[in-house]
């Protein structure tokens, strides 16, 4: 025998339980920014990551997808992590260096290096 009331509480429950399925975040917690936020969308034709053949540095070797140099990217190439902290270079709280943190360091500014003039 189903109530009225019945097919309202399978709602609900439904509803309650897709919209808690999220990530919970601690309070005063700091949580990375999302791709969309933090870094520029490539432009139109542009790779998205570097080829490995490009000179580090250079205005090639970037990671569209994370705006910092390809060569420097943990979030793509994470063996660099180690060296990132032997150097003191990590923060620790949002997983990548804290050279590249713009939640830590908001007045941060990584420039992709000019492209070479072609003779």
């Amino acid at each position: 025998m189903r109530t009225k009331y019945g097919s309202r509480l399978v709602f609900v429950t439904l509803a309650v339980l897709i919209g808690c399925g999220g990530e919970r975040s601690e309070p005063g917690k700091k949580t990375p920014p999302e791709a969309s936020d933090a870094v520029p969308a490539p432009a139109k034709g542009d790779a998205i990551h570097a080829d490995a053949s490009v000179t580090p540095g250079s205005y090639e070797d970037w990671c569209a997808k994370h705006g910092v140099q390809e060569s420097l990217c943990t979030r793509c190439n994470p063996t660099l992590v180690a060296a990132f902290k032997a150097t003191g270079d990590w923060c620790g709280e949002h997983g990548l260096p804290e050279s590249q943190c713009l939640q830590c360091n908001p007045d941060l500014k990584i420039v992709r290096p000019a492209k070479a003039e072609v003779k």
